[in-house]
């Protein structure tokens, strides 16, 4: 190995450690002399997370729960912390409309939430605001609160538009996002969310594609996201069109954003949008509610070669097709939309789409619907990866929490930790066995001693991979709100392979 890969490797590794933005993949040849080196786990030194702007309705109630997992290896120094978002009034879509209210301190800085500083992993902490005026927050954490940080914002809307429950995951800024579920038509209310954590401003592209193609608009494009502001765009205002289904694509031209969707119906209630995994031949969508009532499916295909995909629904005892939905057919570029009804029939569910023949790159997303009548609410389950080393959910309480979890291949054993209470408890583990093509869901354990809310980690012990969401319930008013979040892998620690030689061989 010569002295340009000895450096690169080396420039390469500190990246990763400090940031934990990159990696470094090993080749796809496991042939290889490079294959064969171990790489190394290493905790992230340093992560972002960024929270949208959770409601303007006066009758919110938000709750913010902040959750370092204790991870090996980490130093003892180290702090997280969420400060407020610049509001910015302009309107990103040019027409000048009102994309929220206005408390007159837009272009100032709102003050954090209280309380929600850290001061040690292994226990969460909470804050909360109310009202319509709180926004969005820009989050940081390095050392040893780093590593899989997770942030929820959870908000109560009691009447209204969106009336429900809305739950959403702090996200990590990135450059390229699919929403496959979300809607322009009459009774729909539908935001994305766009928050820029850094210095310079970020321009933005949003392009909305509905089930014959591509929609037209002209501004959409170049929607500059200024320093350390949020930036909610109507989706309605960027086309003519409604669409009851459509799939938003937000590409970043230079810098990097958040971004979510806030889906809010007019008689369904509402929740949040989060971005479906990359594109991929095969997805994994899981933890559908054993009561759902209604269930959608919605694909796209960024490319324009159409794909078939086999539909199959992990039940508790096994991979079942749904009746009459055997497969389904996405053209190229165009979105698709499949309504499969109450498609779990009272058992715990997740969607599983592979190819039927050729392997074409898939996003996708479901609508959920719990409740009949006129106590109906509404939440999201886009396409995600699998838990992977670890994935974390937040805020969780002694009663109103589901765990469901999924294993498509083989099967696997998984250890799930109920951290210690925000306000009092002490940490509870438990080992689950989930059968190959099943999906179990899992009243989670709680600390013992609980007061507070307290987290939930889940690891993978041994066998094939698996997919995990969480479900929170709440009554409001007889309506059976609820909010489901998927449980990727928390990208905590960062591959750092082992070089060939002795670096210190370079300073001689």
């Amino acid at each position: 190995m010569n002295r340009t890969t000895l450096s690169l490797i080396a420039g390469t590794t500190a990246l990763a450690a400090v940031t934990g933005f990159a990696a470094l993949s090993q080749p796809d040849d496991p042939g290889t002399d490079t294959a064969a080196k171990a790489a190394a786990q290493l905790p992230v030194e340093r992560t972002s997370l960024l929270c949208p702007a959770p409601s303007t309705s006066d009758l919110a109630e938000t709750t913010y729960t902040s959750f370092t997992p204790v991870t090996k290896g980490t130093g003892s120094d180290g702090k997280a912390e969420l400060r407020a978002a610049t509001e910015e009034s302009a309107d990103a879509s040019g027409d000048g409309e009102d994309k929220g209210k206005d408390d007159g301190s837009s272009g100032k800085d709102k003050p954090a939430k209280p309380g929600l500083t850290p001061k040690e992993p292994g226990k969460p902490v909470t804050g909360d605001s109310s009202g319509g005026d709180a926004p969005a927050l820009l989050g940081t954490a390095d050392g040893r609160f780093a590593p899989g940080w997770t942030v929820q914002e959870t908000t109560e809307v009691a009447a209204g538009t969106g009336r429900g429950l809305q739950g959403v995951n702090c996200t990590a800024p990135d450059t390229d996002f699919w929403f496959p579920g979300a809607s322009t038509e009459a009774d729909r209310t539908d935001y994305v969310h766009l928050t820029n954590p850094d210095d310079s401003a970020a321009v933005v592209d949003i392009e909305l594609y509905g089930k014959d193609g591509a929609l037209k608009s002209a501004v959409g494009e170049g929607i500059t996201v200024q320093p350390h502001s949020s930036e909610p765009v109507l989706l309605s205002t960027l086309s003519d069109a409604r669409q009851t289904n459509l799939t938003v694509h937000v590409n970043v031209r230079s810098g990097r954003v958040g971004a979510a969707v806030q889906a809010l119906d007019d008689k369904l209630g509402g929740d949040w949008l989060a971005a479906s995994t990359d594109p991929s031949g095969s997805l994994v969508l899981p933890g559908i509610p054993k009561d759902a009532t209604a269930v959608r499916l919605v694909a796209f295909t960024p490319g324009d070669a159409d794909a078939d995909l086999k539909v199959r629904l992990a039940s508790p005892s096994g991979p079942i097709t749904p009746a009459g939905h055997e497969t389904v057919h996405v053209k190229g570029g165009m979105t698709t939309a499949v309504d499969l009804g109450d498609v779990t029939r009272g058992e715990a569910g997740s969607l599983v789409l592979t190819p039927t023949d050729r392997s074409v790159p898939v996003v996708a997303a479901l609508r959920v619907v719990r409740g009949k009548g006129g106590k109906q609410e509404t939440a999201f389950i886009p396409a995600t990866r699998p838990v992977g080393t670890r994935a974390t959910s937040a805020d969780n309480s002694g009663k109103g929490s589901t765990l469901s979890l999924t294993a498509p291949g083989a099967a696997a054993t998984v250890k799930v930790t109920a951290s210690a209470g925000s306000e009092g408890g002490t940490p509870v583990s438990k080992t689950y066995t989930i059968k190959a093509g099943t999906t179990q869901d899992i009243e989670p354990p709680a600390p013992s001693g609980l007061k507070g809310t307290y987290a939930l980690t889940v690891e993978p012990v041994s066998g094939g991979p698996v997919y995990g969401a969480r479900t929170l319930t709440v009554s409001e008013g007889g309506v059976p709100a609820f909010t489901v979040q998927t449980l990727p892998d928390d990208r905590g620690t960062v591959a750092v392979p082992e070089a060939d030689e002795d670096l210190s061989v370079l300073q001689k």
